[in-house]
C-alpha cells in the first residue's frame, strides 16, 4: 500500500472516529476502531484519545499478535478484540468496538436482537449475537466473541457494548450505526405498547435476496432459510454454554411455543406435533395474531390458571 493511500486511510479513520463521537456512541476515550493494512499490519487507534478529536499521526499501526510497529502513542488495550475477529474473518478489515447507548442496553440486559420487524435489519445485520462478559483487554475477552464471529459480523458484548466488523471502515461503522438506530426503535415500540412482526415466509423472502447484493448470511449457508427464522435464534445451540433468553422482546412464536409446551430443534424448525406450520395446533389451538400480543384460548388459559394459583394461596394465607 501507497504512502498516499495509508494516510487517506487514517483520515478516513479520525472520521469514523468523530461519527462515533458525535452520534454519542463513545464518551470521553471510549471506543477502538482497526482496520487491515496487509497480511501482517493493522491500523488502529490509540489508548486514551477521545475518537472525536484524532488527527491522522495520532494513529499506531501493530501486528497481528498486538505488538506495535509504529506510532508516537500507544495503541489501544482492546485491540486484541479486534485481531480476533479479524484473525477469524479474512474477508473483513475493520472492526468498530464502541458503547452506542440503545445497543448497549440490549447487551446490558442481555435481551437478545428480536427478528422480523424491520426488513432492513434481515438485510444488512441478519442475526446478531450476544458474548459473554469478560474483563476487558486481555486475550480471554477477546476470545469470548469467536464462537459468534464466523457466523455474524454484529455482536453485542454483554455489560460492555458492541463490535461490528466489515469490508472496509465505512462498512464496519454503518453496522454499528444500524444496530443503535434498531434498538432505539424497538424502545420506542415497546412503549407505544407492542411489537408488531412479519411472519417466516417474508423473513425468509428477504434473506433470499442477500447473496444477489453479495451479502453472506450463515443460514443459507446451512439451509435454514425455510425453519423456524422469527421465533428461534441461530445462536442459541452450538456455540456456547452461555445463550441468553429473551425476556422482554418475546415473539408471539415463542409465547405460543411455551404455553403449547413444544420444542424446538437447534435449527429453529419446529418439532413439536402440535403445530401444523399453519398458525393453528392439531388440538384446535389458535396462535399469536402476529402482533407480540399473545392470542387464542391456550395463552389465557395459562393466565388463568395462574391468577386461580395466586388468589388461592393469598385466600389461605387469609384464614
Amino acid at each position: 500500500m501507497s504512502a498516499m493511500n495509508e494516510w487517506k486511510l487514517r483520515e478516513m479513520m479520525c472520521e469514523i472516529g468523530r461519527r462515533i463521537y458525535d452520534k454519542g456512541f463513545a464518551a470521553a476515550n471510549d471506543g477502538n476502531i482497526s482496520y487491515r493494512l496487509s497480511e501482517d499490519r493493522v491500523l488502529c487507534t490509540p489508548t486514551r484519545v477521545s475518537k472525536g478529536f484524532m488527527k491522522p499521526d495520532d494513529l499506531c499501526i501493530i501486528d497481528m499478535e498486538g505488538k506495535q510497529i509504529s506510532g508516537k502513542r500507544k495503541r489501544s488495550s482492546e485491540m486484541l478484540l479486534h485481531l480476533a475477529a479479524l484473525k477469524a474473518r479474512p474477508d473483513m478489515r475493520s472492526c468498530v468496538h464502541c458503547h452506542p447507548p440503545h445497543a448497549t442496553a440490549f447487551a446490558v440486559a442481555k435481551e437478545p436482537i428480536p427478528k422480523c420487524v424491520l426488513p432492513e435489519i434481515e438485510v444488512f445485520l441478519g442475526e446478531v449475537a450476544i458474548s459473554p462478559y469478560e474483563t476487558p483487554g486481555g486475550q480471554k475477552f477477546a476470545d469470548t466473541i469467536l464462537p459468534y464471529v464466523k457466523d455474524t459480523e454484529t455482536i453485542l458484548l454483554a455489560n460492555h457494548g458492541t463490535i461490528t466488523l466489515g469490508v472496509d471502515l465505512e462498512d464496519a461503522y454503518f453496522k454499528t450505526e444500524i444496530i443503535d438506530a434498531y434498538c432505539r426503535i424497538l424502545l420506542l415500540a415497546k412503549q407505544l405498547g407492542r411489537v408488531n412482526y412479519y411472519g417466516d415466509d417474508k423473513a425468509a423472502e428477504l434473506i433470499k435476496l442477500k447473496p444477489g447484493l453479495g451479502i453472506p448470511d450463515a443460514r443459507l449457508t446451512r439451509g435454514l432459510e425455510n425453519c423456524d427464522l422469527c421465533g428461534n435464534s441461530l445462536f442459541r445451540e452450538g456455540y456456547g454454554s452461555f445463550s441468553p433468553e429473551p425476556k422482554v422482546f418475546l415473539h408471539p412464536k415463542l409465547i405460543d411455543q411455551a404455553a403449547q409446551g413444544g420444542e424446538t430443534s437447534a435449527c429453529g424448525c419446529s418439532t413439536g406435533e402440535d403445530r401444523a406450520g399453519n398458525g393453528s395446533s392439531a388440538h384446535g389451538r389458535t396462535s399469536s395474531n402476529g402482533n407480540g400480543a399473545p392470542a387464542g384460548p391456550n395463552v389465557d388459559a395459562l393466565v388463568q390458571s395462574i391468577t386461580d394459583q395466586v388468589m388461592s394461596a393469598l385466600n389461605g394465607s387469609a384464614k
